[in-house]
């Protein structure tokens, strides 16, 4: 293997997962657990009985999205797939949760973090698990490779 592709092997290797690219991918995802824990925090003591459901969907979402981040940060097999299921169900919980509040709008009387494909956070919550995907599977760990 010549020098360059060495380099870029070694560069989507899960251990080089949080550097370059992968820390600004961490970075989006800290902000998102931050802001969907604080906002749905603040909801749960003030206003969750408007929105029960809505606010519950912000707090599984702030808790996907911390889950995410601690296991994007870390390196290993074992973060990695926490880390890939994490996005998946980040994934599958916008698509279910947008879905339905289209079809249902009075489960969100106020919106959710999901809610609308992530209108309220410019889309961003729709675009991000593609990214964090992509980035996973570009950073697969190699077999035998400790956990």
């Amino acid at each position: 293997m010549d020098a360059p592709a060495a380099e870029s092997a070694q560069d989507r290797s899960p251990e080089r997962k949080n550097r370059g690219l992968g820390r600004i991918i961490i970075a989006v995802y800290a902000v998102f657990a931050l802001s969907a824990l604080a906002r749905s925090t603040f909801q749960l003591f003030t206003i969750f009985h408007e929105a029960p459901v809505a606010i519950t969907l912000s707090m599984i979402a702030a808790a996907v999205y911390v889950v995410a981040t601690i296991s994007l940060a870390r390196t290993g097999v074992r973060a990695w797939y926490v880390a890939m299921g994490a996005v998946i169900v980040e994934l599958l919980g916008i698509i279910v949760v947008s879905v339905l509040s289209y079809a249902d709008p009075q489960l969100f009387p106020k919106a959710s973090v999901w809610s609308h494909f992530g209108q309220g956070y410019g889309y961003v919550p729709f675009a991000l698990p593609f990214v964090g995907l992509w980035w996973l599977l570009t950073h697969r760990p190699r077999r035998g490779a400790a956990s």
